[in-house]
């Protein structure tokens, strides 16, 4: 199709690489039928005919791929370049003449829109909207070929080079069609979007109005009205002054007025054409198959669409077969892991919950979104005996996710319907063969068994199931192995989580009985004192056990000045080849592979199987060493644990002493379950660690066979695989082009790191935030959750990847989240701040163990906290103030 220009009847989705985004777009709805002004397209080939040839844009081009997107000054000189070279060159004459053809027979006497149509614009997956220019009320051929000369170099503009190179747009990649379109002057303009751009909602079409051409919308000029539509109904409307509008001028162009005072705060739409609106946004939303953001005018008594792009903004949703709503919360918030997880990994997550299913015909629980795992606790949320406990635990994993979760709750049963008394029953009677035994279990331990010997007791459970579980896998192989991981992975709560919690779920209990009483005698904060100083250095926990190994790891490197200049500067190509030729290399490497041997399994975001290990990639554990090694001199680690210790032991007399009597000794036994059983909360943990690593090892063997056979490049390339399509591929059933779908998975992969993913949403797509309510936070301070006493003061060092971490002393550590691969930092931390978590997650546990002050929950503290402030965090009352913005980094 090497046309010049094409007319908006001739064109239709399927041509993007010759009409570009808006082109394509009005020629698919000029044929849908739907209420289009004419128009016509200068084609991509016009555009590529106009600089193919051209020593100077070659030579441009070839400057703008070295841009990186932070060079603005760079960007503007070589833009301003480009475009005063494209506007100096003469328009071929073939060009010109079929423009100006068309021209002609749409009508030389009307006024035009000429805006700029890019190939790689109003895509599912990127929108370029706003990126090139934009030319209103053109008339006469002089003006319109100087606007299309302008779009052309408008592909130029500084933010359209920007918005490339942030994106991975090849400059040359990108073609420019010029969209010609006849100007309709409407009463009233706007923008629709026919899901909410806010809150994410489906079904909730939002349409902003202005009198005048929506220009004034998106310049900024004018305020304009907010109608929302819900199912036919007007569910909101808040009315703007609207001070001024944009009008043509009759010999071209446009003009600003302002409105007369009696019209500014007049509704712009009537009731019942706004309703008219909302029917023709769902029929183009329909029509595309996936929300859309409309701009539209009004003229004459009638509606005319001026364009249609996708809304690229929105999360995804997971597709559900019922029409009932439903609560998905982020699993990755609950486990400190919020980047996104390949297909294997989603896969592997999905399985663990499916012991709940009484018929495996049902649903999974788990759903994936934006390559997140999203749990379904619709079920759960219905019954109000389990909602109270689900919304408990929750608190204590993240404030804010409890609180979105409470808020769609308290929306009432019109939105929210209870359970049935037979779906009650029917969960009761799934959950009665778990929880009544964990329950008894517990009580035993609470009141009768000995608690010091809990852990050596599940210890031995977690070895005897690893080495058992090693052996099932040795003795299977092709697409059985993959089954009896899937049949593994839907026994491990009941199995071993299970098993392995109940003595943390023990301590819990304790601690609450504890706490109760202590209250009871010394008041709330003596009482908050006394068991803060007794949750330090808890022993059995082998994620603090795993921090002072790597501490003693450390110590051995700083014995080695080779080791440490080594350390600095290594990759991960050849990590264990390159140490050993270095003075003490070998030596440390010893070390190095004793504590691998140990925790090797570990890494950040662990319970994705498809992340590198420490014993995989043992390079990602260079920053935590050095760390170590510049904060802190050696064995300090191992003092300042053992002087925690004392002090917790001295608070255990303490407390037991406030008792008299019959007191005193149910006393003791709550603290003695305490301290002896707390420790072990990532027990479970580690144990489903241990048991995931095993599996990756055997996927990653009958991975190998597939690149054997051709099927796979490499054994990498399974991670974008479900399990149930490695088992089809194993079998030699053959997965249709299955190199195109792992190429667009990676892509997907790709653009999935990209989304921010939220805590809770419903099956709508709203995304729910939840409010944090903290009375004791000062002005102009950042409210979170305490989950650490004390007070500090320091410079905080913002670090969003554990690998990448330069901690200096007396530097407090601000993260998205922290996982058991974070915990080596904390050796190095003075205090703690992260935007996920609760009292119960991770890094507030261990924080506490540390006896560092913590703030958790502080969504965005990453951004608005800046590397190198000077701040102060105040973890008994749960905020934490900006005392100085640049303090400069170090």
């Amino acid at each position: 199709m090497k046309k010049y220009v094409l007319h908006f009847h001739e064109i239709d989705k399927a041509d993007l690489p010759y009409a570009g985004g808006k082109g394509a777009n009005l020629g698919e709805m000029t044929k849908a039928g739907l209420p289009v002004p004419p128009g016509f397209c200068v084609s991509t080939f016009a555009y590529r005919k106009f600089i193919q040839n051209n020593k100077e844009i070659d030579r441009l081009f070839d400057q703008l791929d070295s841009l990186k997107a932070d060079e603005l000054e760079r960007t503007r000189l070589l833009g301003k370049q480009i475009r005063a070279h494209m506007g100096a060159m003469p328009v071929p004459e073939d060009i010109r003449s079929a423009i100006l053809t068309a021209f002609e027979q749409t009508g030389s006497d009307k006024a035009y829109a000429v805006r700029s149509s890019a190939t790689a614009e109003d895509l599912p997956t990127a929108s370029f909207a706003g990126q090139q220019d934009t030319f209103l009320n053109v008339r006469g051929q002089d003006q319109l070929l100087k606007a299309v000369q302008n779009c052309w170099a408008s592909l130029f503009t500084d933010r359209a080079i920007t918005y490339r190179v942030k994106n991975g747009f090849d400059h040359r990649s990108v073609f420019l069609a010029v969209v010609v379109q006849e100007m309709v002057f409407p009463d009233v303009s706007g923008i629709m979007f026919t899901a909410d751009p806010i809150t994410g909602r489906r079904k909730t079409i939002s349409i902003d109005a202005s009198f005048g051409l929506g220009e004034a919308l998106v310049s900024g000029v004018v305020s304009a009205d907010l109608y929302q539509v819900r199912e036919g109904e007007i569910i909101k409307k808040q009315i703007s002054t609207k001070e001024a509008a944009i009008w043509s001028k009759p010999e071209g162009g446009t003009v600003t007025k302002k409105l007369p005072p009696e019209k500014q705060a007049l509704q712009a739409l009537p009731d019942d054409r706004i309703c008219e609106l909302a029917k023709l946004g769902q029929k183009i939303e329909t029509h595309y198959g996936m929300e859309q953001d409309v701009e539209w005018a009004f003229k004459g008594g009638r509606f005319y669409i001026l364009q249609s792009r996708p809304i690229t903004s929105l999360y995804p949703v997971p597709a559900f077969s019922d029409d009932r709503l439903h609560v998905l919360i982020n699993f990755g918030y609950i486990q400190m892991m919020t980047d996104p997880m390949k297909p294997l990994g989603i896969s592997v997550i999905s399985r663990i919950p499916d012991f709940l299913k009484q018929n495996p015909a049902d649903p999974s629980i788990v759903h994936e979104a934006g390559g997140r795992a999203f749990a379904d606790i619709t079920g759960a949320l219905s019954i109000k005996f389990v909602r109270k406990r689900v919304l408990k635990v929750l608190n204590g994993m993240d404030q804010l996710m409890a609180s979105a979760v409470s808020e769609v709750v308290k929306r009432g049963h019109a939105d929210y319907p209870p359970a049935r008394v037979s779906g009650k029953f029917k969960a009761a009677k799934q959950l009665a063969p778990i929880m009544i035994p964990v329950a008894f279990k517990a009580a035993c331990n609470l009141l009768i068994k000995d608690p010091g010997k809990a852990e050596k007791r599940a210890r031995s459970f977690i070895d005897h199931t690893v080495k058992e579980t090693e052996e099932k896998l040795s003795r299977t192989s092709g697409a059985e192995t993959i089954r009896l991981i899937r049949g593994e992975l839907d026994k491990m709560i009941p199995g071993v989580v299970l098993k392995v919690a109940v003595y943390v779920l023990t301590g819990m209990i304790a601690a609450i009985f504890l706490e109760k009483k202590l209250k009871n005698k010394v008041g709330d904060e003596q009482s908050a004192a006394l068991l803060s100083r007794l949750y330090k250095s808890l022993p059995h926990n082998v994620t603090t056990e795993m921090g002072l190994a790597l501490g003693d790891l450390s110590d051995q490197a700083r014995r080695h000045p080779e080791v440490v200049r080594y350390l600095r500067k290594a990759d991960s190509s050849n990590f264990a080849g390159g140490l050993e030729k270095v003075a003490g290399g070998a030596e440390f490497k010893q070390a190095l592979d004793r504590f691998l041997e140990q925790y090797g399994m570990r890494c950040v975001g662990e319970i994705d199987i498809t992340k590198r290990r420490w014993s995989e990639d043992p390079v990602q554990l260079a920053p935590s060493i050095l760390s170590n090694i510049q904060t802190a001199a050696a064995g300090d680690h191992r003092k300042k644990f053992k002087q925690a210790e004392r002090e917790a032991e001295q608070a255990g007399r303490e407390i037991i002493s406030q008792f008299r009597f019959l007191e005193k000794r149910q006393a003791a036994r709550l603290v003695r379950v305490y301290r002896s059983l707390m420790g072990m909360r990532e027990h479970h943990k580690f144990a489903l660690v241990k048991l995931l690593f095993l599996y990756k090892k055997a996927i990653l063997k009958e991975a190998g066979s597939l690149v054997e056979k051709g099927v796979l490049t490499c054994e990498a390339d399974v991670f974008y695989l479900t399990m149930e399509e490695i088992i089809t591929l194993l079998e030699d059933r053959d997965i249709e082009s299955v190199q195109a779908l792992l190429t667009e998975r990676k892509k997907q992969h790709q653009r999935n790191q990209k989304l921010k993913s939220p805590r809770v949403m419903t099956s709508e797509g709203e995304v729910v935030t939840g409010k944090l309510h903290n009375l004791k936070s000062p002005e102009g301070a950042l409210a979170g959750t305490p989950v650490s006493a004390g007070v500090i003061e320091g410079k905080a060092r913002v670090i969003t990847r554990p690998e990448e971490a330069k901690l200096n002393p007396g530097e407090i550590l601000v993260a998205p989240y922290t996982d058991p691969g974070w915990t080596p930092l904390f050796t190095s931390a003075v205090g703690l701040i992260t935007e996920v978590g609760g009292m119960m997650t991770h890094g507030s546990v261990v924080a506490r163990e540390y006896g560092i002050p913590a703030v958790v929950g502080i969504d965005k503290a990453t951004d608005i906290i800046k590397d190198g402030a000077y701040i102060r965090v105040d973890g008994t009352n749960g905020f934490v103030q900006i005392l100085e913005k640049d303090a400069g980094k170090s």
